[in-house]
């Protein structure tokens, strides 16, 4: 299954609604961070006017100018792929819609999150994996720790997070968590896919896109399998009553 979803959704990713979607995120993310890059030379740049490294060599102010803008593009640069998740995750549920509406034609389609808690949504994915991104750049010294704590952080993150998100066009946020529980294995082995795709440069960009499609069809895929399973295979609707409710449905 997990196969097929992918090829599905890599398929998906380049087609042209989606492909729209991804230049439109690319493009503000871009010229987001080239306006931070640029507010913040321009104040490094004053700052060493004002307080001169040294007074009687102007090249070395220049110099030290010039080192500064560099490494910020660096730093901008090695955050690129988080910003891009948190400008692509206002998109993400039009990406899910098209995806359910071409894949899936025959199904009822999900619904969007209000408004104001997918944006929340968004804001704390965003900062989660821009989170791990800064620990991992300050591994970066220390060779093979920082790609593998990179890559173990975000298999849990980036698995937990997309599915979560494709499973609550269909049911409860509580819901969809207590689904990917009962499915970790398969969860975490999609999250391991998106993982290592954002070790690669520049295609680390389409992870977003790439994420909620291969979800879609993740999600599809588990909810059928559990509607196909024989009623004493099927896992006992009382898993996770504590935290949803005894009174919640249980449709996987």
């Amino acid at each position: 299954m997990l196969i097929n979803a992918a090829f599905a959704a890599l398929r998906q990713v380049f087609s042209p609604p989606l492909r729209q979607i991804l230049w439109k995120s690319l493009g503000l993310t871009v010229g987001l961070l080239a306006l931070v890059w640029f507010g913040l030379t321009k104040g490094i740049a004053a700052l060493i006017a004002a307080h001169p490294i040294s007074t009687d060599y102007a090249m070395v102010n220049a110099v030290a100018s010039f080192l500064a803008g560099a490494g910020l593009f660096v730093g901008l640069a090695y955050i690129l792929p988080p910003v891009s998740i948190l400008v692509a995750g206002y998109f993400l549920d039009d990406a899910a819609a098209i995806v359910e509406r071409t894949d899936f034609p025959d199904e009822v389609p999900g619904r969007a999150m209000p408004l104001g808690q997918a944006m929340l949504y968004t804001v704390r994915f965003a900062a989660l994996v821009l989170a791990v991104n800064l620990a991992a750049l300050a591994l970066l010294l220390v060779p093979g720790i920082n790609v593998a704590a990179f890559f173990i952080a975000n298999t849990y993150l980036l698995g937990r997070e997309y599915f979560e998100l494709a499973a609550a066009r269909f049911r409860p946020l509580p819901e969809a968590g207590a689904m990917r529980r009962h499915h970790t294995a398969t969860v975490m082995l999609a999250g391991a896919l998106l993982a290592g795709l954002m070790l690669v440069p520049i295609l680390n960009l389409v992870t977003p896109l790439f994420g909620i499609a291969l979800m879609v069809h993740v999600h599809k895929g588990l909810s059928r399998d559990r509607l196909l399973m024989p009623p004493a295979s099927r896992p006992p609707v009382t898993q996770d009553r504590d935290r949803l409710g005894a009174g919640s449905p249980r449709p996987w």
